[in-house]
């Protein structure tokens, strides 16, 4: 089975899609709905994003996305860094994979993560 789409609430609709596009690369769908961003990624996957009033995610909560090697995730980070976003603490090893973890606005917690074979 293969994960087509999530669809999260955010209290700010445009910075979070903004941070996803320039952050991560997605492309922003058109959507003739108010209040509802959807984003494509390369591969086909959704993340929607839908305004709310007040987002309260449990601790813990996070999205993940996994990269193919270790250079990637340096990209990855480094894209952020291109598109002018708030750094996070730099890739390190943790659980025996490099990562890092960043937030996009609105308290999504991302991580960013190569696991080897």
């Amino acid at each position: 089975m293969k994960l087509n789409h999530i669809d999260l609430p955010v209290t700010d609709l445009e910075a979070a899609a903004d941070y996803f596009q320039r952050g991560f690369g997605f492309d922003r769908v058109h959507v003739p709905a108010q209040g509802m961003a959807i984003l494509r990624g390369d591969d086909g996957f959704a993340l929607v994003l839908q305004q709310a009033k007040q987002v309260d995610y449990p601790a813990g909560f996070h999205i993940g996305f996994l990269q193919p090697s270790d250079a990637a995730v340096h990209a990855a980070y480094q894209r952020l860094a291109d598109a002018g976003l708030p750094l996070p603490p730099a890739p390190a090893v943790s659980y025996g994979c490099l990562a890092f973890w960043c937030q996009a606005p609105g308290g999504i917690v991302i991580e960013v993560s190569h696991r080897p074979g």
